[in-house]
Formats: structure tokens, sequence, C-alpha cells
């Protein structure tokens, strides 16, 4: 209930993090109410992880998985076990500022009509911002909002999707939700939660005076690449209405020609083949997750549709990105999908 406020269930998934995880585990369990609690999930990293967790924080619930099922797998596994009113999901490698925890419970207490929310997320010990909340622009390629730009007069407001490097819930909300698509295995499972929410008529935001800073790059292999093109996919299938996916269609054939370009010049054409191939074989179930998705859907495709943007300007796609004959082809052509979802 606003003015109240809520305990909350504090959800890491660790695999390999090794001692470099012991910072971002002392730093919010310094920080939780006696009502509060950590749960760590360890996906069989074999190296000592767990060891250091449990040593780190003996407090913490400490969950040691068989194998290693992906994060939005054991962040599920650990959400059904906790028994906070708020879940935060944060990631190993991201350590809360001083005032976190009373930051993040903020839009509880302030009764903001947010399904979900994140911390502003910073990078180079609080110096410049990593996200100030996720980007999705209408083709579901997303990126984080204002990455790498210096840190400034940060504000609460709506943003695209709320990043899973701080992300929080209500605990029943995740719930009816069905937690994150565990098929996902990494990458993109943010953006799907928030798209979901957004489908069930509710909001996701971005409450920047909770920070955590995040020892982030964007590269970690091609193999991300993969991961986040079927990801990418896979939330198209399941999230969009239809009517929204039919007229996006002539613009979602053209962007994978020109992601075949770009995937070529970027070295990573092997993992963009074989995110189809991965779409391919998943289209039955993805279908039927679809269908369970789409029942719950409460708002039009256009209302939908308004919470994406036509402006490519992820740093993460070279020139195509930069190209200002694309930029304006792209929003003449979202401008007439919206007056059509309209009519």
């Amino acid at each position: 209930m606003p003015g109240e406020i809520p305990s909350i269930s504090v959800i890491v998934v660790a695999y390999r993090q090794g001692e470099a995880i012991r910072a971002a585990l002392e730093a919010v369990d310094a920080q939780l109410d006696s009502a509060d609690e950590l749960i760590v999930v360890d996906n069989d990293s074999g190296d000592g992880t767990a060891d250091v967790i449990a040593a780190a924080v003996p407090a913490a619930r400490l969950i040691r998985n068989p194998d290693n099922s992906g994060f939005p797998a054991a962040c599920n596994v650990a959400a059904a076990e906790a028994g906070g009113d708020l879940l935060v999901f944060l990631n190993p490698d991201a350590v809360v500022a001083p005032g976190w925890r009373d930051q993040i419970a903020r839009p509880v207490v302030d009764g903001r009509e947010w399904t979900a929310w994140q911390a502003l997320v910073t990078a180079d010990a609080g110096e410049i911002v990593n996200t100030r909340g996720g980007v999705v622009h209408f083709t579901g390629i997303a990126w984080a909002g204002g990455a790498g730009e210096p840190l400034g007069d940060e504000s609460d407001g709506p943003v695209g999707f709320a990043s899973g490097a701080c992300l929080a819930i209500g605990r029943q909300d995740f719930a009816a939700l069905g937690g994150f698509a565990a098929s996902f295995f990494l990458y993109h499972e943010d953006v799907d939660l928030s798209l979901r929410i957004r489908l069930r008529g509710g909001e996701v935001g971005v409450a920047a005076a909770a920070r955590v800073d995040h020892d982030y790059e964007f590269d970690k292999g091609r193999s991300k690449w993969r991961h986040l093109e079927r990801n990418r996919w896979a939330t198209l299938i399941r999230v969009y209405p239809a009517a929204l996916l039919l007229l996006l269609a002539p613009a979602l054939l053209a962007t994978e020609l020109a992601l075949v370009g770009v995937s070529i010049a970027g070295g990573w054409f092997s993992q963009k083949a074989g995110a189809w191939g991965d779409t391919l074989r998943a289209l039955p179930r993805l279908m039927s997750e679809r269908r369970q998705v789409q029942t719950e859907r409460s708002i039009a495709a256009g209302a939908f549709a308004r919470s994406l943007v036509p402006e490519l300007t992820t740093p993460y796609l070279g020139a195509a990105a930069r190209s200002g004959l694309l930029a304006g082809a792209l929003r003449g052509y979202w401008r007439c999908v919206l007056k059509l979802l309209r009519a």
C-alpha cells in the first residue's frame, strides 16, 4: 500500500564471479533491514564462487543450482522462494551506492503507479551513465539509454524497459507475469518482461535517486549477438500485438537484410545465422507462449506501440545507426504505422 515501506528480497545470480562478487554482496547486505533478505543463486560455477558467497554474506540464502540454467531461470527459482514484498534483481557486478535501499523502495512509498522500475545505473565509479532507462526500437532492437554520457541532473520518469542490472518489481506482480522468460538464458529478458507489463497496461520507470555502479562492458564475445538476436525475435513473436506485427513486417524484413551486412562487417554473421536457426526451431513453443501472453493484453496495439521509438540511436550497429537517410525513413514509416493503428 502507498506509504508503507516494503520488505525487500534482493536476488543475485552468480556464475564464475569468484572474488569479484564480494563487493556487490557486502555493499547490499550492509543496507538491508531486518525484514529484508538476500538470496544468491550460484549457477554451478564450479570455481569456488559459491564458497566466496557463503563467506562474504553468511546470512544470505545461498541456492546452489546443479547446472547453469541461465540468468532468467535462476532469477525465477529465487523469486519462487522469496518472501519480500518487493523483488530486486541485482547483477553480481553492480555495487549499490549509499542510501540505495530506501530509494529503490521509494516508488512504493510514494505510491507511484509503476509495475516495475530500475535504479539509475552508473559506470566508472559513478562518473558516467551506464543506463538511465532502456530504449526499445519498434523492430525490437533495444539498448541502454544514455550509455557513456556524463552523469547529470537525473530524474525519475518512464522508460522503454527497466534494466535487469537492478530491476525492482512487486513479488505478486512478478508471479502474475510468470517471471522472466526462462528460455532466453541470457539477455533481453528484461525487455521482454517490461513489454509484457506494458501489454497489460502497466508502466515501467527509473528511480534516479537509487544508484548502482555497474562494472560493465558490452563486448562479452560474439556469442552475445546470437542470444540478443534470437531473444529479440522471441520477444517480437511472443509480445507484439498481431496488428502491429503485420504493419511492421516490411520493416522487420528490411532490418534482417541490413543486419546481414552489419554482422558480416562486425564478424558475427555466424551468430546471426545461428539466431535464425534457434528461432525457427523454437517457433512452435514461441507461438504457444504467444497465445498465453496475448490473452493477458489489456490495451490496444496503438497504445502499446507508443512506448517504442523510431530512432535507431544505439551505438552498437555502426554506420547504419548513424545514417540520416535511414533515420528519416524510419520516422516516416513509424508515423504511418501509428496512424494506421489509430484507424
